[in-house]
């Protein structure tokens, strides 16, 4: 199973997704994620992509006709979280400037809603919501690169209003869990998925 969550059924409370783009279960990425969990005062799924059945988008056309995907794996289920969901948090450590594969191989698979509103004429049922974007890397290349695709994921997903990027950019020297002014700025991340106004 590639996700977590933390839920009780009779709990009303928002829901966010996190999708996890790093391989180690306790890096950078993995401390800056549970920082924002201990502040985040809502459910929550974490979509840890290295450990996920999610094949990237094979440009199939199967959803420029049909709604959907072809491809029968774990992503279907995740489809009907991002509809209902109200945040989504995109959490990556940096490879060569940009988001790791895994993660792009899940933002593929969010051709269908492009194909829906592109191709079909119909509006994604994707509820409106908030987004936010945080990575990790050693001080090289350029988050910014990273952060502008992150966004163009989350505008796939619906999520209109998005929080400044937040970004460990120092981790070959001091790593996130010791990076005082990336965790405050977590927090104000998960403080702002918090708001309901």
């Amino acid at each position: 199973m590639c996700y977590n969550i933390k839920k009780d059924e009779r709990d009303n409370r928002l829901k966010t997704l996190i999708i996890n783009g790093s391989p180690r279960k306790n890096g950078d990425t993995a401390a800056l994620i549970n920082t924002f969990r201990e502040n985040l005062n809502s459910q929550y799924k974490i979509i840890n992509s290295y450990y996920c059945n999610i094949s990237p988008c094979v440009d199939c056309r199967f959803c420029r006709i049909n709604k959907g995907c072809a491809i029968d794996d774990e992503m279907t289920e995740l489809y009907r979280y991002i509809e209902e969901c109200d945040n989504v948090l995109i959490a990556s450590p940096i490879y060569f400037s940009e988001l790791t594969g895994r993660v792009l191989d899940i933002g593929s698979r969010l051709q269908t809603y492009f194909s829906m509103s592109r191709f079909r004429k119909e509006q994604p049922p994707i509820k409106p919501k908030k987004g936010a974007v945080i990575l990790a890397g050693g001080g090289s290349g350029n988050p910014l690169t990273a952060y502008e695709t992150a966004k163009r994921l989350l505008g796939m997903m619906n999520a209109c209003d998005v929080f400044p990027l937040v970004c460990s950019f120092n981790t070959d020297n001091t790593p996130s869990s010791q990076d005082k002014e990336t965790l405050e700025k977590v927090k104000k991340a998960a403080e702002f998925f918090n708001r309901t106004e």
